[in-house]
């Protein structure tokens, strides 16, 4: 049973894991290093408890120890209860859900050991915000892609609004981040992958024509938003596949055009 413990002083030392959680660049920094994360909210700290996350530590205001007493009496971590004023003067912004949790983070596998058992990726080049991150696994999830390859400078998953967005789904869904890029790229063709380059060119094929559904293995490559998939990550693909648009549109945000390509991916998918 974890022990509540309430907090009155913003300095207190035992609430440092929730210090400044709205500088970016100092999160971006400090969380991988010390092996956390932040999960905002009773839905994503629940999901992170089912998926395996231990638990650091939680920070909840007083109408939230009750809603989370299940989880206070199963888990040994210390809860902190405190005035919604000090958790904003702690984290920097109004905590609106009223609930935080710091975890553990767990080592990341390797790329080869997802694409040995997986047979739809997602590949994920320069994806910088986190809100695009966490959409794109919500939509990973919810329509059946098995693996999440990232490029070396793509967003952390586990940032606070990343996992926010998802929804949790950033727990659901396993991921690896490619070593060299574009060059990791050869290890998933190897593993027997078609490298499917998302992008709005002309010159691309439509998806519907290239029936991905119909393929043995796909890895579909998202670039970022605005940008895209740059030369060298479209050069590596086997081929270019675009979403057809209609009224002189020319593309989707990153996050809606995964979701319509994981759909075009999985339909008609065999079952396992």
């Amino acid at each position: 049973m974890a022990e509540l413990i309430t907090v009155d002083d913003p300095d207190d030392p035992r609430l440092s894991d929730y210090i400044g959680l709205t500088d970016v660049e100092l999160r971006r920094r400090r969380e991988p290093a010390e092996g956390l994360f932040i999960a905002e909210g009773e839905k994503v700290i629940r999901r992170a408890r089912q998926t395996g996350y231990e638990m650091r530590s939680m920070l909840l205001s007083a109408k939230w120890v009750d809603v989370m007493r299940d989880v206070i009496d199963e888990v040994p971590a210390p809860v902190y209860a405190v005035a919604p004023e000090l958790a904003e003067r702690v984290t920097g912004y109004h905590v609106h859900r009223g609930a935080l949790a710091s975890m553990q983070r767990k080592p990341l596998p390797a790329a080869d050991e997802l694409l040995a058992t997986a047979r739809r990726v997602v590949v994920m080049e320069s994806v910088n915000d986190h809100t695009n991150i966490g959409a794109i696994f919500r939509s990973a999830a919810a329509l059946g892609m098995d693996a999440v390859l990232l490029s070396p400078d793509c967003a952390d998953p586990l940032y606070r609004r990343s996992v926010k967005v998802s929804m949790g789904a950033v727990f659901s869904v396993p991921y690896a981040r490619l070593e060299a890029w574009p060059k990791g790229l050869e290890a998933v063709r190897e593993a027997g992958f078609r490298l499917l380059a998302l992008t709005p060119d002309a010159k691309a094929t439509s998806i519907d024509e290239a029936a991905p559904h119909r393929l043995e293995r796909v890895a579909l490559m998202l670039g970022a938003e605005g940008d895209g998939l740059s030369t060298r990550a479209l050069m590596a693909a086997d081929e270019w596949v675009r979403i057809p648009m209609a009224h002189g549109v020319d593309s989707l945000n990153v996050g809606a055009a995964a979701a319509v390509a994981f759909y075009a991916v999985a339909t008609g998918r065999p079952e396992n």
